[in-house]
């Protein structure tokens, strides 16, 4: 229904696309392209709860901050395990692209990824989020539809098409066709995952302690899931949890290799679960086209040859896979017919597996 006080906000407002991410948010606004990725990690004063960073400045916090100060990330496996901190940091952000802009009432509609596996609570937890940080319309879409989208795979076509997001929380894997997501699996095993198994193995094999920031550098600049043509070698530095003193070694990206495998081998189980629940006619169209990798997860060095190897189906990383998500929900707001069949496919949708 037309509504002249939204069409009057409209003229002042930008209409954005939010990637809610575990790790990272991003913000696309219309016309503008992408002009927010930040951490989505909040610093809080734990006496008075004000907020004293947001994005960047707070995750350069993480275990730096004194006692009175604590770095958290309001959304855990890819929902919100903080609702007022979201809503913040929503805020925030939502506010944020309008003063870089300059416009003045901050009521933009925005279009908010979500993981396929959530639960109805959780769906309204984000909505509500969204509204009450600013926003005067939402729609949530679900994350695989949108990194398709973002990927340029033909998703309204008959023809399927096969997308795994790989982000921080969540991996999701995505039959998509006709605007629709046939099959999906969602499970919450992805890149953070990988950061735990990292620390373990640093603990276990080398009694030391290593930060989430130490785990993460490392699995960027090593980490892989196929071997490599040239292994190589990282310092891992930490604390000695013998003599509490400082500590580094030297690991091989074989090791890190092994130390991956339950996370690696997690996303492969799901990619072969959501292929053989697929309708055969899906899987032939699959056969051609291949399967789509997309979120950071997807640029682990030979991630895709090991499920081309796994799968027997070709396997590619979109053009800029950290980006996919939010590209997608940018270009549901330009295209309103795609976004208004996502939506409806949304809505009667069974939960997925």
């Amino acid at each position: 229904m037309y509504n002249p006080l939204n069409a009057l906000l409209g003229l002042f407002s930008h209409d954005i696309g939010i990637d809610l991410g575990t790790a990272n948010t991003l913000v696309m606004v219309r016309g503008r392209g992408i002009v927010i990725d930040e951490p989505s990690v909040v610093a809080i004063d734990k006496l008075s709860k004000k907020i004293l960073a947001i994005g960047s400045e707070a995750k350069r916090m993480v275990g730096r901050t004194p006692a009175n100060i604590i770095a958290v990330r309001p959304l855990k496996d890819g929902v919100i395990s903080d609702f007022e901190v979201t809503e913040r940091m929503l805020h925030y952000f939502i506010r944020s692209v309008h003063d870089r802009f300059g416009m003045g009432i901050p009521r933009p509609r925005v279009v908010l990824g979500i993981p396929s596996g959530v639960t109805e609570v959780e769906k309204r937890a984000v909505h509500d989020a969204a509204l009450n940080a600013g926003a005067r319309a939402v729609f949530l879409v679900e994350e695989p539809m949108a990194a398709a989208i973002g990927a340029g795979l033909p998703v309204m076509e008959p023809h399927g098409c096969m997308i795994v997001d790989i982000g921080g929380g969540t991996t999701e894997v995505a039959v998509i066709a006709l605007g629709g997501i046939v099959v999906s699996t969602s499970i919450r095993t992805a890149g953070d995952e990988m950061d735990q198994e990292i620390i373990a193995y640093a603990r276990q094999v080398h009694n030391m302690l290593i930060g989430e920031r130490m785990a993460e550098e490392v699995k960027i600049q090593a980490g892989s899931a196929f071997p490599l043509e040239e292994e190589e070698s990282i310092e891992l530095r930490g604390r000695d949890l013998a003599t509490g003193l400082p500590k580094s070694v030297d690991v091989s990206t074989v090791e890190l290799r092994d130390a991956l495998s339950g996370s690696i081998g997690a996303i492969v189980e799901a990619v072969r679960s959501t292929i053989e629940i697929t309708p055969p006619e899906l899987v032939a169209d699959l056969m051609y086209r291949g399967i789509a990798l997309a979120g950071g997860g997807a640029l682990l060095r030979g991630l895709d040859r090991r499920l081309a190897q796994e799968t027997k189906f070709p396997v590619y990383v979109a053009e800029e896979p950290l980006f996919s998500v939010v590209q997608g929900t940018g270009e549901m707001l330009e295209e309103t017919a795609i976004l208004e069949k996502v939506q409806a496919s949304l809505a009667s949708r069974k939960p997925p597996r």
